[in-house]
């Protein structure tokens, strides 16, 4: 499965966002795209269709920025790719219809519908709590270790 860039960006900015979710602060596009290194041109785009999408809000002004729109706990994987992905969740296209119907049909019951559902049941599980949970594991891992 091929995720876009943009879909990458929109969930490790809200992971990012996930992670300091707690403090009740608003985070600006210019943080997050530094903290990443993300183009922040191309991060406001995101961002946009973020909040179209119901999984962060914005307040204008010098304490502005983005919140997520609900905990980390209940913000799926899915909720975020569905956001911006525009085309992952469209139905496959019809192939052999015209001359083979038949052959059609067991492609999409059989594959496409099944995969499609198994795809949105695991992305459906995965919440951003979960993702930074992880993230914060590999932090400590990565960090040094000094003895004395």
């Amino acid at each position: 499965m091929r995720i876009s860039a943009k879909g990458r960006y929109a969930l490790a900015a809200t992971v990012s966002m996930a992670e300091s979710h707690g403090n009740g602060e608003y985070t600006t596009v210019i943080r997050i795209s530094e903290k990443l290194g993300i183009s922040k041109i191309y991060l406001e785009q995101v961002f946009s269709l973020l909040k179209r999408g119901g999984i962060v809000h914005s307040v204008k002004g010098a304490q502005g920025g983005y919140q997520l729109a609900r905990a980390p706990g209940q913000i799926s994987v899915l909720d975020v790719l569905a956001a911006v992905e525009l085309s992952l969740f469209e139905p496959a296209e019809e192939t052999v219809s015209d001359k083979a119907p038949d052959i059609e049909a067991a492609m999409k019951l059989a594959a496409f519908d099944v995969l499609d559902g198994a795809v949105k049941r695991a992305l459906g599980q995965i919440t951003l709590s979960d993702l930074a949970a992880e993230a914060e594991k590999h932090k400590s891992e990565d960090g040094y270790m000094f003895y004395i």
